[in-house]
């Protein structure tokens, strides 16, 4: 009878945790990224891509969108996935990269598209292993 309870309480507690790491680690993310980006535009860093401009704010917004498809990603992941951990880091590391393409070819300077993917980098180094070290290494049923 404690194992199952155990093991239910566990459960419950793993999605939990995924969810409020993500949540904690979205929104320091998002506060880094707008940092990062306020910081450069101060450095005298254009935030224009292709003539118009992109807003501090946009950074944080942006943010917050694609964490949390990562958050829910762990947790379909949680569920799914033989090895939720792993699988969970293999794929946001190949979707971060994905996601610096279009920084690298934006019609942009090269300082813009360099904060561009410093922001990026920035986001992913704060919430993949936030999210990573929640997500058990194997699958638990």
């Amino acid at each position: 009878m404690t194992g199952t309870l155990t093991t239910t309480a566990t459960t419950r507690r793993g999605t939990g945790s995924i969810a409020g790491a993500g949540l904690a680690a979205t929104a320091v993310a998002a506060l880094a990224t707008t940092t990062v980006a306020a910081a450069g535009s101060a450095a005298g860093i254009s935030l224009d891509v292709s003539g118009a401009p992109i807003p501090v704010s946009g950074f944080a917004v942006l943010t917050v969108v694609f964490s949390l498809v990562g958050v829910v990603l762990a947790a379909v992941l949680a569920r799914r996935a033989r090895r939720p951990r792993s699988t969970f880091v293999r794929t946001t590391v190949v979707l971060t990269a994905l996601s610096l393409v279009p920084d690298v070819v934006a019609d942009a300077t090269t300082d813009t598209r360099v904060l561009l993917v410093v922001t990026h980098l920035v986001a992913a180094a704060i919430v993949v292993p936030a999210v990573a070290r929640r997500l058990p290494t194997t699958h638990q049923r």
